[in-house]
């Protein structure tokens, strides 16, 4: 078992969240159940399910989250795009935020694959 709260992944992750709660605030009410929380629950799976995935029994079921995690952070790339597109994000806002969430998804790309390297049973030397 591992203390998510130590991975960077999972910091950058919770900073993205955190950033995207800020943003969220300035976007139409009526977007409040609509893209607004839409938006806020992918990012919000992002670290919530490195967290989890942190809390199982084996590497093989971290990567596992870590793919889901990855999953939600395509979805929120689309939704910051759809929010720039809709005018509810500044090009500025949009590039950082898009930048921020690109920077988790290489993160976590990487831990998957390195979790997958370790667990490939080694075969011995010719």
């Amino acid at each position: 078992m591992r203390d998510f709260r130590q991975l960077k992944v999972w910091q950058k992750a919770h900073v993205l969240v955190l950033d995207l709660y800020r943003h969220a605030r300035t976007f139409p009410q009526e977007e409040r159940f609509g893209l607004t929380a839409h938006l806020l629950r992918s990012a919000t799976s992002i670290p919530s399910n490195i967290a989890e995935g942190c809390g199982r029994n084996s590497d093989i079921e971290l990567a596992r989250f870590l793919s889901i995690a990855a999953g939600s952070a395509s979805e929120t790339e689309y939704q910051l795009l759809l929010a720039r597109d809709l005018g509810y994000l500044t090009e500025p806002a949009h590039h950082v935020l898009d930048a921020q969430v690109n920077e988790v998804k290489r993160m976590l790309n990487s831990f998957v694959q390195r979790l997958q390297h370790d667990d490939t049973p080694q075969r011995p030397p010719s």
